[in-house]
């Protein structure tokens, strides 16, 4: 998992919680890399996880409800970090549609070793997108929450079903995403 991912996840704990929790959560995990992160480092997915976990049961707040809360921090600072992912897309289903063959192709130039999850989009009229996600790692509820944070970003008010396909493992799930008239 690319060293990016941990430093945006500190940041956001820092933002959110204080930095003594961001110290607690390191302190608690057992980190090969110590918690010493940086952004063009990998790491192994496992530090996340552990990390999450060990912020879950110090906050109370649910895994999954952290780690989408995390996604839709990490697409803002997407937005940031690389705004000329989203010059030529006017629209989040434009947008959504564009990851996997180009802004995914993109990130595997900077980042060879990154090992990304694979997303496959098909419209179902104008309205609706559906979007799979398929990965190694259990982490559906961080692209939920990219989704999320990508709606937000557009100001498209939408609904978001999510049909995990990999029983309960987040590794497989479908994103019925549907647009809603305001």
């Amino acid at each position: 998992m690319k060293g990016l991912v941990f430093t945006e996840f500190m940041e956001m704990v820092e933002q959110k919680f204080s930095a003594n929790m961001v110290d607690d959560i390191i302190d608690a995990s057992e980190l090969s890399s110590g918690g010493a992160y940086t952004a063009v480092g990998t790491y192994p997915h496992s530090e996340m996880v552990s990390l999450v976990q060990n912020l879950s049961s110090r906050t109370g707040i649910a895994i999954p409800l952290l780690i989408k809360t995390f996604g839709q921090y990490l697409f803002s600072r997407f937005v940031s970090l690389y705004p000329v992912f989203f010059e030529n897309t006017p629209d989040a289903f434009d947008f959504l549609e564009s990851i996997e063959n180009h802004v995914h192709t993109e990130v595997r130039k900077l980042y060879p070793d990154a090992e990304l999850p694979t997303f496959e989009t098909f419209r179902e009229g104008e309205r609706s997108l559906v979007m799979i996600y398929r990965s190694q790692h259990p982490f559906a509820s961080l692209a939920e929450g990219l989704i999320e944070g990508c709606l937000e970003h557009y100001r498209i008010k939408a609904q978001v079903e999510v049909i995990d396909r990999s029983d309960g493992r987040g590794t497989q799930v479908e994103f019925h995403i549907t647009r809603i008239d305001v």
